[in-house]
């Protein structure tokens, strides 16, 4: 029933978005709305680490606090909604996967469905434990998907963009820049050396 009310609330809002803004950008189907909704979760379980060395002022906020709380739950949500979004499109266009060409066409998405698989069923303690060192390895490939996810937002958007293609593609050049800005902090020295203090030039 749940599911059911979703949708309809879904279409009714899709229909008034449509009459808003005309004939001049395409409608958003549900699967890409939940791609974006993806896009949007997995956008949030970078930001505690990212902000607080970008924004060291924000390692004590709420919000940050609440992110980093709940990370692994909404990292979970990220790829719930990936999975969803995959399989209507899957079902919509009858994609074959016995076909290779398949997996050059959606060879971004493909891929960033596995990291997401990857990071959803090793997102526990367990995980943690077993892996090790190895587990800090695996999931810096969520960094890896940022850059897939924004080949692959143009290159399955830019013929048709939808009011949300433009949100979507903000929010990836934001996140990249911020990660950018993080690894350039990460590998300035911590501390300049002091230079040795002339004598001569000390005030007697």
């Amino acid at each position: 029933m749940e599911v059911v009310n979703f949708t309809f609330s879904y279409s009714l809002l899709e229909l008034s978005l449509h009459i808003l803004l005309g004939n001049q950008m395409d409608t958003v189907p549900l699967a890409n709305f939940l791609g974006f909704l993806a896009l949007g979760s997995y956008i949030l379980t970078l930001l505690p680490t990212i902000l607080r060395i970008v924004f060291p002022q924000t390692k004590k906020t709420h919000i940050r606090r609440l992110l980093l709380k709940y990370r692994r739950q909404i990292g979970l949500i990220a790829f719930a909604c990936a999975l969803a979004h995959g399989w209507l499109l899957i079902a919509k266009r009858n994609i074959d996967f016995f076909d290779l060409d398949t997996y050059w066409v959606y060879i971004q998405g493909v891929a960033t469905f596995i990291i997401f698989a990857l990071l959803a069923v090793t997102s526990n303690n367990w995980s943690i434990r077993k892996l090790k060192c190895n587990w800090k390895k695996l999931h810096s490939l969520t960094y890896l998907a940022m850059f897939l996810l924004t080949w692959h937002v143009w290159d399955k958007m830019s013929a048709h963009w939808s009011f949300l293609t433009p949100i979507g593609l903000l929010e990836l050049i934001i996140i990249i820049s911020l990660f950018m800005r993080r690894k350039w902090l990460e590998h300035l020295p911590k501390s300049l050396p002091k230079k040795p203090v002339d004598q001569s030039l000390v005030s007697r």
